[in-house]
């Protein structure tokens, strides 16, 4: 068996755990965050937990690139640099943002660190090594799909990082907890930060139109759906006056 069988098999098995990914966490949600509780591990401070669960996917696609069995073309270049703009500041710049103390426990860094590394695995390997000799040539960059691939990635990326500066803005560390956001996607859903991860990922996978690509959404939408359900509930439960023209992460749908 060669590893292009080998990695077949990890993409297709892991489209399955995915689903079953999708239907544990609506009835089990992962501890942390405000969902935090004892009894998963030992608890690490967050801006440690987020670089080493991070870190993997900026630096294991950026080995992929240097290894890789093909000729360098402007299009390869350019997926490394989008890809490194996410994690690479999702590794090394955000984790230096974060205003709060919370804590991360250990189970979660581990499942992080491997989710980071398989995914990463299943799109390096893909964009470097296993899609045709003929998909990402330099003519790709006009291609349609591209263009708009990186139109919603850009757009994704955007509310993403303008809803953490939202609720970075609402940390005071006089009065500390959490607090009720508005503005931006806020006005329309509680989790805009995951509705603008889940677009990201789409614009990945038009711009690589790849199943690769397919999969990365598949696992961040059955991740962050029903943990925005969670929060969503827990908003509303904690505070009365919360909008309630608002959605957990799909405006005006869920």
């Amino acid at each position: 068996m060669n590893e292009y069988q080998i990695y077949r098999i990890v993409l297709y098995s892991f489209f399955g755990v995915a689903v079953i990914t999708f239907i544990v966490l609506f009835f089990i949600t992962a501890p942390y965050g405000r969902h935090a509780k004892k009894g998963w591990g030992p608890l690490i401070p967050n801006k440690i937990a987020w670089i080493v669960m991070e870190a993997p996917a900026s630096l294991m696609f950026l080995l992929y690139f240097l290894i890789a069995d093909r000729s360098i073309t402007a299009t390869l270049i350019v997926l490394q640099i989008i890809w490194q703009i996410h994690y690479f500041h999702r590794s090394f710049i955000f984790p230096f943002m974060l205003r709060s103390d919370e804590k991360v426990s250990i189970s979660i860094i581990i499942f992080g660190m491997i989710f980071n590394s398989i995914n990463t695995y299943i799109q390096g390997r893909w964009v470097y090594s296993f899609s045709p000799e003929s998909a990402y040539t330099a003519a790709w960059l006009a291609d349609p799909r591209f263009i708009i691939g990186v139109v919603i990635f850009a757009i994704g990326f955007v509310i993403n990082k303008q809803s953490d500066a939202i609720t970075r803005r609402l940390w005071d560390p006089q009065n500390p907890g959490y607090k009720i956001p508005y503005g931006g996607m806020y006005r329309f859903i509680s989790c805009p930060n995951y509705f603008g991860e889940i677009v990201t990922w789409i614009g990945w996978a038009v711009m690589t139109w790849s199943v690769a690509g397919l999969f990365f959404v598949a696992w961040t939408a059955a991740n962050l759906v029903p943990r925005a359900r969670a929060n969503h509930t827990w908003y509303r439960d904690k505070f009365p006056d919360y909008p309630k023209e608002r959605k957990a992460i799909v405006p005006f749908l869920f």
